[in-house]
């Protein structure tokens, strides 16, 4: 029987698992690969009409999606149809992974038909989807098909996605006695990936951060981004509304 040639043993591409002494499959060493850029994302595979998972993001896969998860070569897998992408991605976004979407870059039909039909498809990372950058015209059509089923509306619009903000800051202690007092210069941005809406402010706050919490809970946004620097007070404000 004939057999996929991402899943048969090329020398140059020869590497052993060291701890089961087994040599990786091409397909396998791609992914490798791929993971070593893109660490803390669970990433989709395309092979042809479906997206597979490998490894650790196949048992995750299996787990958040209620999906089979099996051992193949060198790593667990588990799969999806390729129609079934956006609604999967969609699920484990909700769950508070970070998911990237790998696609082949070139179709069977045209790779079959050239010089390279034995080689590895060429793949690369085409999104990558947090729960403030879930965008897109898929996504967007498949929360409007899903707010249609479960509320029965006729005519729900892109423009009724709820909002996503993404929301970073940084502080700033005017002197040294401000700073051991708790009180702080703050500047904030709040993007909104959906429709493109930018909010900016900067604002003196005092230790108890009224100011930083009120803009906060007013904004909800879906994800933060911190400075490497946080002052107690700040760090302290922020775990606690994100625990809730």
């Amino acid at each position: 029987p004939l057999k996929s040639s991402e899943n048969t043993q090329n020398t140059s591409d020869v590497n052993l698992n060291r701890r089961t002494k087994s040599i990786y499959t091409p397909l396998e060493l791609q992914f490798i690969e791929m993971k070593k850029q893109y660490k803390d994302a669970v990433l989709c595979v395309e092979c042809g009409y479906k997206y597979r998972f490998f490894g650790e993001d196949a048992e995750i896969a299996a787990r958040e999606l209620n999906i089979y998860c099996h051992p193949d070569h060198n790593f667990m897998t588990a799969s999806i149809p390729s129609h079934r992408l956006f609604v999967h991605v969609r699920r484990l976004v909700a769950k508070g992974y970070k998911v990237g979407v790998i696609k082949q870059m070139e179709t069977a039909a045209l790779k079959a038909a050239g010089e390279n039909k034995s080689s590895l498809f060429t793949r690369k990372l085409t999104a990558l989807y947090t729960k403030s950058t879930l965008i897109g015209e898929d996504i967007l059509l498949i929360w409007v098909w899903l707010q249609t089923l479960i509320f029965d509306v006729e005519d729900v619009t892109t423009t009724d996605v709820p909002d996503n903000y993404l929301l970073c800051f940084c502080e700033n202690g005017e002197n040294l006695k401000a700073r051991k007092k708790g009180d702080v210069v703050i500047g904030m941005m709040a993007v909104q990936p959906t429709t493109g809406e930018v909010i900016f402010d900067s604002f003196r706050d005092c230790a108890s951060r009224l100011e930083l919490e009120s803009r906060v809970l007013r904004l909800q946004p879906v994800e933060l981004i911190l400075p490497s620097s946080l002052s107690d007070q700040s760090e302290k404000l922020i775990n606690s509304i994100t625990s809730m």
